[in-house]
């Protein structure tokens, strides 16, 4: 479906906020005109089974089709930078996430996962919070990590289905992990950030984000009466085994500005690991992130 001039095209990032919205009406509120588009159509892993090497970054590099999106803060302060959109720099989030093993296997501590595939995907959160969560147990020519398992949903399948032996997992894969049993080996919570499109209009940018904090203090406050949404998200053979009376809330926004500092400081963090070999990008601070 082509983009309409009047539509503002949203695309939920596997997090309860935009339904919530939705739900209670926040973006109608704000006279919001918009359209929720699946960049990542989880439910069917039509793109969440992209291969090797192929992960959130390169769906910016590629071109998303919304005016506002989501991805872990890394990818996206490197994909501002170097000109696919821009970070919104008033709010950033915090999500859960951890490293899942088989609840028979031998890994019982992060020690244990020293030169063990754990599988991520390529240049998204699971990649830089692995790195960064296993550095403390482990040397870096220690840390191994597989790209070929596709993104978030298809390494659930994979982990399932016996195929892997470690995986990194967030939002509802994460609590649905907890459910089956799988046992959480190290955390590896991360921040994201949203992307702005170029062309996005700025007074609906800022109606869509002021929608998204009274989503938030919704599920803060009653969480048990959204976590049936992560189901819309899961490919369908899961749908009838899950529980989300059990599952958390997921990912949270923080009203705090992503500040210069951080944004150089995860610049530098990303350089010392040569996760990018052709660059950073050159945009600055203030040319990358909406202030």
């Amino acid at each position: 479906m082509e983009k309409q001039k009047e539509d503002f095209v949203i695309a939920p990032h596997m997090r309860l906020h935009e339904w919530v919205a939705v739900e209670k009406g926040y973006f109608d509120d704000e006279g919001l005109v918009y359209r929720l588009e699946d960049q990542l159509k989880s439910a069917t892993n039509h793109v969440h089974d992209l291969g090797d090497k192929v992960g959130a970054y390169q769906t910016f590099e590629k071109g998303r089709s919304s005016d506002v999106s989501c991805a872990c803060h890394w990818t996206v302060n490197v994909a501002a930078a170097s000109g696919h959109g821009k970070l919104y720099g008033k709010l950033y989030s915090v999500s859960p996430c951890g490293i899942f093993v088989p609840a028979d296997s031998k890994i019982k501590k992060p020690e244990d996962l020293a030169n063990v595939p754990i599988s991520v995907g390529y240049q998204s959160g699971s990649h830089y919070s692995t790195i960064q969560a296993l550095e403390p147990f482990l040397a870096p020519e220690e840390i191994k990590l597989s790209f070929s398992d596709g993104l978030l949903f298809r390494r659930m399948e994979h982990m399932i289905d016996g195929n892997i032996p470690a995986v990194s997992l967030f939002s509802g894969p994460y609590y649905f992990m907890e459910q089956l049993g799988f046992r959480k080996i190290v955390d590896t919570t991360f921040m994201m950030a949203s992307m702005v499109a170029e062309d996005a209009n700025e007074e609906d940018v800022e109606k869509y984000f002021a929608a998204l904090r009274r989503a938030q203090a919704d599920i803060d406050l009653r969480p048990e009466l959204y976590t049936h949404y992560f189901r819309e998200e899961f490919p369908e053979r899961f749908r009838d085994q899950i529980d989300t009376r059990l599952f958390g809330p997921g990912e949270r926004l923080v009203f705090e500005e992503y500040s210069e500092e951080i944004f150089n400081s995860s610049r530098e963090w990303i350089d010392e690991r040569g996760i990018f070999e052709e660059g950073l990008g050159e945009r600055s601070f203030a040319q990358a992130v909406i202030t």
